[in-house]
C-alpha cells in the first residue's frame, strides 16, 4: 500500500501533536501488560507538551516529522554530540526516537523517516548515528539490523529506578 507522506523538520506548532504521538507509540510498545506508576511517570515526564518543547528549543536536537494529510503519523528525534560509552567515533548523533503510529508501520515510513535523520546527522557533521532500543522490542531490532547497524554492546535505561537493558546499536554515516 503506498501512501503520501511528507517528511519535513518538526516545528514548535507540532508540539501537541509529537507529544500525543510520542505517548501513544510509547504505551503501544513498552505497556503491553498494562499501565504501572514507572510508566506513567516516564510518560508523563518525557512526553509532556513542555518536554516536547523544550527538546525543540535545544540547538543540538531535531525532529522529522511524517505527516499524512495534515495529520502526524510518524517522527524521528535525532541529538548531535551525545557521548556513549561504547561509541568511540569523535562525532556522533544519537537517534533518541523514532516512532511509527502503529497502522503505518511495516510500510517503509520507518525507513524514510531513518533515511533523512541520517542524511541530516551527516549533513551536520555525524560521523556515526546510534541507539539504544530495548532488548526486548525485537520488531525494532531486526530493523536496524536490516538497516546496516551493529550491535556493539549492552548499556541500561533507567525508569523510575528499574534498569531495563538496551542494546547499543550503531552505523557509520558517509559525509
Amino acid at each position: 500500500m503506498s501512501i503520501a507522506i511528507q517528511i519535513r523538520l518538526a516545528t514548535q506548532a507540532d508540539v501537541l501533536c509529537l507529544s500525543v504521538l510520542a505517548t501513544q507509540v510509547f504505551l503501544d510498545t513498552y505497556a503491553t501488560a498494562g499501565i504501572r506508576p514507572a510508566i506513567a511517570k516516564e510518560v508523563l515526564n518525557s512526553f509532556s507538551i513542555s518536554a516536547i518543547a523544550g527538546l525543540l528549543e535545544q540547538h543540538n536536537t531535531f525532529f522529522h516529522v511524517a505527516e499524512r494529510d495534515g495529520h502526524l503519523v510518524g517522527f524521528s528525534q535525532i541529538t548531535f554530540g551525545t557521548r556513549q560509552e561504547l561509541v568511540t567515533d569523535t562525532h556522533p548523533a544519537e537517534l533518541d526516537r523514532l516512532y511509527v503510529q502503529e497502522p503505518f508501520t511495516r510500510m517503509g515510513l520507518g525507513g524514510q523517516l531513518l533515511h533523512t535523520a541520517e542524511t541530516s546527522a551527516a549533513r551536520h557533521g555525524a560521523d556515526v548515528m546510534w541507539l539504544t532500543p530495548w532488548v526486548h522490542n525485537n520488531r525494532a531490532l531486526q530493523f536496524y539490523a536490516r538497516q546496516a547497524y551493529t550491535d556493539i554492546g549492552s548499556t541500561h535505561f533507567f525508569m523510575d529506578g528499574e534498569a531495563h537493558e538496551n542494546r547499543v546499536l550503531c552505523k557509520q554515516l558517509s559525509r
